[in-house]
């Protein structure tokens, strides 16, 4: 399988695979960064219950870690 996408890419030329070749993400550029306020939101959890950022703030703040799960 492997063999048949790079042979794809090496019969369909130099534009397709300029294309596809991907610059490094800056990730100091990508979503809030530290320290800054994001909108108030709700989002549901994964028990289907949902979840504002109101409601998880602490005193001190709050760590948001958003994560891919397998199935989806």
């Amino acid at each position: 399988m492997l063999r048949a996408v790079l042979l794809a890419l090496f019969l369909a030329g130099p534009g397709v695979q300029a294309a596809l070749a991907q610059a490094p993400v800056a990730l100091d550029a990508v979503g809030p960064q530290p320290g800054t306020v994001v909108p108030a939101f709700t989002l549901v959890d994964q028990t289907g219950a949902p979840r504002s950022l109101a409601s998880i703030m602490g005193r001190r703040g709050a760590m948001l870690v958003f994560s891919r799960s397998a199935d989806w």
